[in-house]
C-alpha cells in the first residue's frame, strides 16, 4: 500500500485516515507538521506505537531538495525531485527589508506556452498535490527560516489547479498550524478568465497577479497563446469583478521585450485595458533565457516605457530581478544552472 503524504492533510484528516481513536492526536501532529519536523521520532507527545504506526503508514515528506543554489542577492533556487522522479523548482525571495518570501509551483511543467518564458518551453505533465505545496514551503522554511509570503508564482498555471492550491492554502493558514494570513498570499495567472471568476466567487480571498504583458489583442495572442481563447476585453471584466467582490488589489504584470512591447502605443494600449481599475502595474525586464530570441530592454528604454504611462496616469512601478545568476528570476524556472 502506498504511503500517505500526510503534509497534504488537516488534523481531522489526519484522524480519519490512519483510524486514530484520539481526535486531538491529529491537532497535535499537524502541529508537529507545521514546526517542520522530518521524521515522526521529533513528534514527542505522541505515543510510540502511534508513531511507529505512522512512520509504516505515511511520508512527512514525499519530495526531497535534488539541488539548492545561491544566488549573492540573496535568492536561494530549490530543485525538488518529486515522488515519480519528476522535478519542480521553488525560490526564495528576500527584498530591501529582509523579508521572505516562498515563490512555489503548482504544476510539473505548463501548458501556457508562453513564448518569452523557459517553462513554458517545457510543456506540461501533471499538477502538483496539495501536499507537494505545502512540501515546497516547508523545504524553504527548513533552509530559509520563517517565511512572510508565498506567491503562486512558479511553474504552472495556477487556476488550472485551484483545488489543490485551495487545499495547500487552507492547510498553511489553519490557525492550528502554520497560521499564515491570507493576506500574505498572491496568485499569479496568465489570465484564465473561469478561474478569476471562481476564485472571485468561491476563495480564498487573495492578490490577484495577471500576467499582462501586452494589452494589444494581436501581439498578445503572440506572445502569451492563452489569450485567444482568454480576450482582452473579457479578461479586462473578470478582473473588475475580482476587485468589487474582493476588495482585493489586483497587479497588472508585464515582461518587457526590447522593441515588442515597450513602445508608445503599448503604453497607450494598456491605458485603454486598465485605466478604468484600481490596479498596479507592475513591469519586468525580461530576463534572457537560452534559446529564445528576444531580447533585454536597456534601462534608458525601460525608463521610457515608464515615463509613457506616468504620463497616461497609471500607477506603475519596475520590479527589482533577484535571481538572474541561478536562473531563479521571472520567466527563468524549468532548467537547474551550474552552482
Amino acid at each position: 500500500m502506498a504511503k500517505i503524504a500526510i503534509a497534504g492533510l488537516l488534523p481531522d484528516e489526519i484522524v480519519s485516515n490512519f483510524s486514530i481513536q484520539e481526535k486531538f492526536r491529529g491537532r497535535q501532529i499537524f502541529q508537529w507538521i507545521a514546526k517542520g519536523v522530518e521524521s515522526f521520532s521529533e513528534m514527542t507527545n505522541i505515543p510510540q506505537e502511534l508513531r511507529n504506526r505512522l512512520e509504516a503508514e505515511a511520508l512527512i515528506r514525499s519530495s526531497s531538495i535534488s539541488q539548492i543554489l545561491k544566488d549573492p542577492d540573496g535568492t536561494i533556487k530549490l530543485q525538488i525531485k518529486l515522488i515519480d522522479d519528476y522535478c519542480i523548482e521553488t525560490v526564495l525571495l528576500t527584498d530591501e527589508e529582509d523579508r521572505k518570501t516562498a515563490c512555489v509551483s503548482c504544476q510539473v511543467g505548463c501548458a501556457m506556452a508562453c513564448a518569452f518564458c523557459q517553462t513554458g518551453k517545457l510543456g506540461f505533465a501533471r499538477n502538483l498535490s496539495a501536499a507537494e505545496i505545502v512540501e515546497e514551503f516547508f523545504h524553504l522554511e527548513k533552509i530559509a527560516g520563517k517565511l512572510d509570503n508565498i506567491v503562486f508564482m512558479g511553474m504552472g498555471e495556477p487556476m488550472l489547479n485551484l483545488p489543490e492550491i485551495r487545499k495547500a492554502i487552507e492547510i498553511l493558514s489553519s490557525p492550528a498550524g502554520r497560521n499564515l494570513s491570507t493576506r500574505r498570499i498572491t496568485l499569479s495567472t496568465s489570465g484564465i478568465i473561469k478561474g478569476i471568476y471562481d476564485l472571485a466567487d468561491n476563495g480564498p480571498e487573495l492578490r490577484l497577479a495577471v500576467s499582462l504583458t501586452a494589452a494589444d489583442q494581436e501581439l498578445r495572442e503572440k506572445l502569451m497563446p492563452v489569450a485567444k481563447a482568454n480576450r482582452l476585453e473579457e479578461l479586462s471584466k473578470a478582473i473588475g469583478y475580482y476587485i468589487e467582490k474582493t476588495g482585493k488589489r489586483c497587479t497588472l504584470e508585464a515582461a518587457l521585450l526590447s522593441g515588442v512591447n515597450t513602445r508608445k502605443e503599448d503604453a497607450l494600449a494598456m491605458k485603454a485595458f486598465a485605466g478604468g481599475m484600481p490596479v498596479h502595474i507592475n513591469l519586468i525586464p525580461w530576463n534572457p533565457v537560452e534559446g529564445l530570441d528576444y531580447k533585454e530592454p536597456s534601462p534608458a528604454e525601460c525608463n521610457a516605457f515608464i515615463r509613457e504611462l506616468k504620463k497616461l496616469s497609471l500607477n506603475v512601478t519596475q520590479r527589482t530581478r533577484r535571481g538572474r545568476k541561478i536562473g531563479g528570476a521571472c520567466g527563468q524556472l524549468g532548467k537547474i544552472s551550474e552552482g
